[in-house]
């Protein structure tokens, strides 16, 4: 027979499980973004706190006072943003590349809105972001990252956050290492083009001193730099694929961070 009752340690156990999944939405750019209306984040993690009630182990948080319990909540908070932040700063690295592509070819100086952090980034980057966010969608990506989000409970369970600063730290700084050599993993091509470009240009501009490698040069840096890019667009599934393997690789280090052992 199927139990349906609920009592106030159950629901104390709801309210934080609550927490940690909406502060991942919260946080998370595909699942959640600051473009997706905030009735849509919290009723999807309302739903999502549902379904994991049920499949993830839980004890009964032990604390005396309000105090703790807030305690607790925060140690929530702090999990679920955690999480949700590795995916956010991967995804960063799409708009770094191009913006090294846009100040290569000379579109730094056009930007445009991006809604995902209300911030202006460069054309190539925003495409760079888009072409990521697609290939997570096709990958099923976005199945492992909540597969992740709910391997957390077992890993860190409720009221069992350690902060290990020392972890914490060498995953940063081992993410930022990544961070560049991603980066340029993607836009090398079109740094390479351009350079050779430029130094074309330069001797150029030496042997045609009456010729105006200005105005001459930044045309043709566009003109190569599209046809490079539309050269490696098939290149942009393996850059996929390596952000991919950096995100999964920091979610776990800041998972386990967190854990007291």
């Amino acid at each position: 027979m199927i139990d349906y009752s609920f009592s106030y340690g159950d629901l104390e156990v709801f309210l934080l499980i609550v927490v940690r999944v909406t502060s991942f939405i919260f946080v998370c750019p595909f699942f959640g973004g600051r473009q997706t209306p905030n009735l849509v984040k919290i009723g999807f993690g309302l739903l999502l706190s549902i379904l994991l009630y049920g499949a993830v182990p839980f004890n009964a948080p032990d604390y005396n006072s309000i105090i703790g319990y807030t305690v607790i909540v925060l140690k929530e908070v702090l999990t679920g943003f955690l999480i949700g932040y590795a995916v956010q700063i991967c995804e960063m690295i799409a708009a770094f590349a191009g913006t090294i592509v846009d100040m290569q070819i000379g579109l730094s100086m056009v930007n445009i809105f991006d809604p995902n952090t209300n911030e202006q980034v460069t054309i190539t980057g925003s495409l760079y972001s888009q072409i990521l966010t697609m290939m997570l969608i096709l990958t099923g990506m976005y199945q492992y990252i909540l597969r992740a989000l709910a391997d957390t409970f077992i890993l860190v369970p409720i009221n069992g956050a350690v902060i290990n600063s020392d972890k914490l730290l060498a995953s940063i700084l081992g993410f930022m290492r990544d961070y560049i050599v991603i980066g340029f993993r993607i836009c090398l091509p079109i740094f390479i083009i351009t350079f050779i470009t430029n130094v074309v240009l330069g001797v150029l501009a030496k042997v045609s001193p009456q010729m105006n490698m200005f105005a001459v040069g930044i045309q043709i840096k566009i003109i190569i730099g599209l046809l490079i890019m539309f050269v490696t667009v098939t290149m942009l599934n393996d850059a996929s694929n390596f952000v991919f393997i950096n995100m999964k690789e920091l979610m776990e280090d800041f998972v386990y961070s967190l854990r007291s052992s």
